[in-house]
């Protein structure tokens, strides 16, 4: 004689389900990032045309490179594309390639963890870290990128350091030194955690 099954609640089924749909409402968000990574491509290609004006001698260009990149010249100055320009102007275009990157692993590895799978297991472009992500992988290779990005700040800063004061500089140290720490911490709170799941109990 087998036992009667148990009847299930129409309403609380569907509740979970509800629920878990509620998911999609990150969808707007990721198209946003998609659009500031736009906003980011055109930021790219502007500055680079001003490098590619101001090296044929464009003043007007060159003005607003210098002007960008936060570069202060003396009243005596004259328009110049010197290599302290140049490499300011070269470590802001990697700094745009950088915060683009980072918006790629947020948006992909975001939707990914987060919305729906995007079945790429078989496409070529797959990214390696795409296959083994997570919430805590997502966490630490965010870290690692910001670390990136703070320390191309951090240089652009000391190259133009004689328009900065001491305090500035000190404090964008011990900013990134903070940046360097906590993204060492999350490492290591996810180390401990992935070893206390893969502990046998």
């Amino acid at each position: 004689m087998s036992l009667p099954t148990p009847r299930t609640d129409p309403q609380m089924s569907a509740l979970p389900r509800f629920i878990f749909a509620t998911r999609w409402l990150q969808l707007p968000l990721y198209l946003g990032l998609i659009v500031a990574q736009c906003v980011y491509v055109f930021h790219f290609w502007v500055e680079l045309t001003h490098l590619i004006e101001a090296v044929f001698g464009n003043e007007k260009a060159l003005r607003l490179l210098v002007t960008s990149i936060g570069y202060k010249a003396s009243a005596d100055w004259v328009p110049q594309l010197n290599e302290t320009v140049i490499m300011l102007v070269v470590l802001g275009l990697i700094d745009v390639v950088m915060i683009s990157n980072l918006l790629i692993m947020v948006i992909v590895g975001g939707y990914e963890t987060f919305v729906s799978r995007m079945k790429l297991e078989d496409h070529p472009d797959q990214p390696e870290w795409l296959s083994h992500v997570n919430a805590s992988v997502l966490k630490v290779k965010l870290a690692t990128a910001i670390i990136g990005i703070s320390s191309i700040h951090l240089l652009k800063t000391f190259i133009n350091a004689e328009n900065y004061s001491d305090k500035v500089l000190l404090w964008q140290t011990l900013i990134h030194i903070a940046f360097l720490f906590s993204a060492l911490a999350i490492a290591y709170a996810d180390r401990l955690m992935s070893h206390s799941i893969k502990r046998p109990h």
